[in-house]
């Protein structure tokens, strides 16, 4: 290298480290005189603060999202070895649950069709999304939304497995799950109140039913399609240009919300979406279908909920409301202020289609006055366990809390077509004293109207039809210039009492917003029908001239509770009246009469579970290779192998929701001196080897009790392929010391997991042993 080149380079990084001593002077004078400038005009600190904590704040929630996106995104493109490496929690369904298989061949397929679908999927966009999507966002004051440009990209979504249903399902239908991941390429842009923005990233997860029914003897073989979601699915994306300043805490999640609102009145449960793909097909089996049942909620209480408010003396209590969704339909409790031991007492019931796979989602939260609520905490509740027992009444621990439980009663509503059951369910439902329950479900299927009226001189009626049951208002797509609109939709009502209730149908110009047709029907009239239906009937139209017709199907199914799976019998059995004569004699060693009755009341609550326990599982005499016993009624009075006592649990594990399910029961005869050494019990849960302090579950402390009732409920949200390798801990101690021991362990009970089959309630007695 010549001499003048090495004089260049030492000029140039002169003259570079000139520049950087400039630039970082400048910028310490700026800071400098920004300071000074903000003395001078005695401006106060909090000009400064607020705006750099909402920049760092805005930041980290970014850098947070992008990373989540940037996951699931490398979990949706890449193959399944890829996805394990990249998040264990996002797996795809094949690896965790044994009866769904993979589908790479049909991914195969999906990729291939893709530009296809690309096209279909715009035409849906324009015509069924963004007309829900701008009246959402007309409640938020965000007007004009419209899109300018969707292009779904290269990137197909991806199903992570099928599972086909073999089982419980009618032979004229196939039954299949898609584990559905999509996290695309798209580019959409839109204008919302004059702005222009855009949607990158747009990320989806959930599981997509699809239902083909019925099966047929000509090509296709399928008459038609039903595609839904069973629960909303988990959806994500991140907002681009001008839009940009929106996608903050807060403003993005009610962007989100309304997202998924709309999502879920197009295709989560009750809401389906159709295809008919034959002829011969008549479409009211395919677009209203009858439902599976109605299942009947009653949020009563929940008690030692977290202290949200912030009072003079430190933490206060909460204002605790309830939120149940089951699909896309949703509930929500009243408010109760300041308390951490809320009674609301309330009473909601949702139309379940398809109870195999769906959940009821419970969340608690604490009202604050900003509109920003805090969590209490949640549960969740799987429909097909109600469906299976009738009826359910259980106090759950909630999930997301330090501490708090929620106490639900569960009813199951099944569909009958028998008129006379309705004196039956009006009765038990004017027992309850609620004013919003129903007897009776409605069924409408809204095929077309014919020979309307013109609303304006010049052109035809912009036609659609709105029904109206008691306080339910649901309304049809609008059918453009045309006096013969075919809509062909389906809805459903809960009816409060179909003597006293009609249906009440309007038929509408979305131009003038004028009325140019109506009908009013009784309900009742259906009682003289087969079967309650009425199929395909035109009615003719009031105030529409006398060609004006209606043509419209309907079925009316009455409620009818569901008897639990166990017959309870009136009379006590001779077993059942010598065990409470034993127990009659133990508490002459209590002072209060108050314990007599209650252990009376655990020992017909025993013997009731002793059965369920021997219908529901079979144990075998050893579970956990430790020895440990469990018996069944012959034995209720004994204090267990050990004389330690013994206790109740039912273990499950959800395949669905991957979460191990404990739920203590009871503790009975636990042993006791002298009356002054009777203990404070409570039961506390572990997962083994680990024993790590995550895994620690402890109920509430029962006072002064030897056959302590406890009926709450614990999950561990493990794999199943973990499950074989884990035991529970379970402990049962006392606050209160005895003076007979110098240890507050009163019994212990190890169980081996990996030795129980749990897909299935598993309901038993356990002997209590020495601690070890």
């Amino acid at each position: 290298m010549s001499v003048s080149k090495v004089t260049d380079i030492d000029k140039k990084l002169d003259n570079t480290g000139i520049f950087s001593y400039l630039f970082s002077a400048i910028k310490k004078a700026s800071v400098v005189g920004i300071v000074y400038f903000a003395g001078y005009m005695q401006w106060s600190v909090g000009w400064f603060m607020c705006p750099i904590v909402l920049l760092v704040i805005r930041d980290q929630w970014k850098k947070s999202s992008d990373r989540r996106r940037a996951t699931a995104k490398s979990a949706a493109l890449s193959n399944e070895e890829d996805v394990v490496l990249a998040r264990l929690n996002d797996l795809p369904a094949w690896v965790f649950f044994p009866d769904i298989e993979r589908a790479e061949w049909l991914n195969r397929i999906i990729k291939q069709v893709w530009p296809n679908v690309n096209h279909y999927v715009r035409e849906i966009v324009r015509d069924s999304i963004q007309p829900i999507l701008r009246t959402n966002l007309e409640k938020y004051k965000l007007n004009g939304f419209k899109f300018e440009r969707i292009i779904l990209g290269t990137v197909p979504f991806r199903i992570g497995g099928v599972k086909v249903y073999d089982k419980n399902i009618d032979r004229n239908e196939i039954v299949m799950d898609l584990d559905i991941f999509y996290a695309g390429d798209c580019d959409v842009t839109f204008y919302l109140s004059g702005i222009k923005g855009g949607i990158r990233d747009f990320q989806l997860h959930g599981m997509l039913r699809v239902v083909m029914k019925p099966l047929i003897t000509s090509i296709p073989l399928v008459g038609g399609l039903q595609v839904f979601f069973l629960n909303n699915p988990d959806i994500d994306f991140d907002l681009v240009g001008v839009a940009d300043v929106l996608d903050m805490p807060g403003l993005s999640d009610i962007l989100r919300r309304i997202v998924v609102e709309t999502v879920a009145s197009m295709m989560v449960l009750p809401n389906k979406f159709p295809i008919k793909l034959s002829d011969e097909v008549d479409a009211v089996e395919l677009k209203a279908p009858e439902p599976e049942g109605v299942l009947r909620v009653h949020v009563f209480e929940a008690k030692h909920l977290m202290k949200k408010d912030i009072s003079v003396l430190g933490k206060g209590k909460s204002d605790p409301y309830a939120v149940l969704t089951v699909g896309a339909q949703e509930f929500k409790t009243k408010v109760i202020d300041n308390s951490v031991d809320p009674k609301w007492d309330y009473w909601c019931e949702f139309n379940v289609l398809e109870s195999n796979g769906q959940q009821l989602y419970i969340h608690l939260w604490d009202k604050d006055d900003t509109g920003d609520d805090e969590s209490l905490g949640r549960a969740t509740i799987e429909v097909s366990n109600i469906v299976k027992k009738g009826s359910d009444d259980m106090w759950i621990t909630l999930e997301q809390a330090k501490h708090g439980m929620v106490h639900l009663r569960f009813s199951w509503l099944s569909l009958s077509k028998n008129y006379s059951d309705l004196k039956t369910i009006i009765a038990e439902t004017q027992m309850l004293k609620a004013t919003n329950l129903h007897t009776a479900i409605l069924t409408v299927f809204v095929d077309s109207c014919k020979n309307l009226p013109q609303a304006r001189i010049s052109t035809k009626p912009d036609a659609y039809a709105v029904l109206r049951v008691g306080n339910i208002t649901q309304q049809t797509g609008v059918q453009m210039r045309t006096i013969h609109p075919v809509w062909e939709q389906g809805f459903t009502f809960l009816v409060p009492n179909p003597e006293s209730h009609s249906l009440y149908l309007s038929v509408m110009d979305q131009k003038t917003n004028s009325e140019i047709g109506q009908l009013t029907f009784k309900i009742s009239s259906l009682a003289q029908k087969e079967n309650l239906e009425n199929k395909k009937e035109p009615f003719t139209l009031l105030k529409s001239g006398p060609e004006a017709k209606i043509v419209w199907s309907m079925h009316l199914r009455v409620l009818k509770a569901t008897k639990s799976e166990i017959p309870m019998s009136d009379q006590p059995s001779a077993e059942t009246a010598s065990l409470k004569q034993e127990i009659d004699q133990k508490s002459t060693n209590t002072d209060s009469s108050d314990a007599q009755s209650i252990e009376n009341k655990n020992v017909e609550d025993f013997i009731e579970d002793s059965s369920i326990s021997q219908l529901t599982a079979t144990p075998p005499s050893n579970i956990s290779g430790d020895g440990l016993l469990h018996r069944t009624l012959s034995n209720t009075s004994s204090a267990g192998d050990a004389g330690l006592g013994r206790i109740q649990l039912t273990l499950r594990y959800s395949v669905q929701r991957q979460r191990l399910i404990v739920v203590i029961h009871k503790i009975a005869n636990i042993p006791c001196k002298d009356p002054s050494s009777v203990p404070d019990p409570y039961v506390k849960l572990y997962l083994l080897p680990e024993r790590a302090k995550d895994s620690k579950r402890k109920t509430t402390v029962v006072k002064d009790n030897c056959n302590p009732i406890f009926d709450e409920s614990f999950e561990y949200v493990i794999n199943q392929g973990e499950l074989s390798n884990k035991q529970l801990e379970v402990t049962v101690g006392t606050q209160k010391q005895l003076f007979y021991s110098s240890s507050n362990i009163l019994g212990q009970v190890i169980i081996d997991l990996g030795k129980l089959n749990l897909t299935q309630p598993y309901n038993v007695w356990f002997d209590l042993q020495p601690e070890e």
